[in-house]
């Protein structure tokens, strides 16, 4: 496992939303032109990654928490399966079941959407306002091991911003977690 504590340098501020369209656990093709909310939160992520499993359970709960709001969140897989079998697209039907994830979670078996969004770990966190410019990039809180610990809850205060058509007071925050395993 290699740690990233790092954020992606490919997409700045202010960027457009690299368009993406690609299968879900769920059996359905996600498309980026197709989603009219009015906030768009891209993750990626995977199923083996302890940061990334630890902070499973507050994406659920803030994909939840948003979801009438107008926040779309969407997570993809970037790792190479050959290499990490846990992170296979099977996989991650069975992960996506198990948890009860209420967002589509993507296979990105390229890794072509992984490098055009400039994403290093698992988790890293892109948020999205209504005209598909990039406003945060970054971790989701400070303490991933202990969610009682939080004090900076950065992807849920960009999320509420960029609902109110505001720029997030932090625009970034490294994100921490496993290397993406590139093919």
């Amino acid at each position: 496992m290699v740690l990233i504590d790092s954020n992606s340098t490919v997409l700045a501020i202010g960027a457009p939303l690299p368009h993406f369209q690609l299968p879900s656990a769920d059996g359905l093709t996600i498309d980026t032109h197709m989603i009219k909310d009015p906030v768009l939160v891209v993750i990626f992520t995977c199923n083996h990654c302890p940061y990334a499993q630890a902070v499973e359970d507050r994406l659920i709960a803030l994909a939840e928490h948003f979801d009438e709001e107008g926040a779309q969140f969407v997570l993809i897989n970037s790792n190479d399966a050959e290499q990490y079998p846990d992170d296979s697209f099977d996989a991650m039907k069975v992960r996506y079941k198990e948890k009860g994830f209420p967002f589509p979670y993507c296979y990105d078996a390229s890794q072509e959407v992984a490098k055009a969004y400039g994403a290093l770990c698992t988790p890293h966190c892109f948020v999205f306002d209504q005209k598909r410019t990039l406003q945060y990039k970054g971790r989701v809180d400070d303490n991933w091991k202990n969610p009682a610990e939080v004090k900076e809850q950065n992807l849920r205060d960009a999320i509420e911003a960029s609902l109110k058509g505001e720029a997030p007071a932090k625009q970034e925050a490294n994100a921490i977690g496993c290397s993406i395993k590139w093919k």
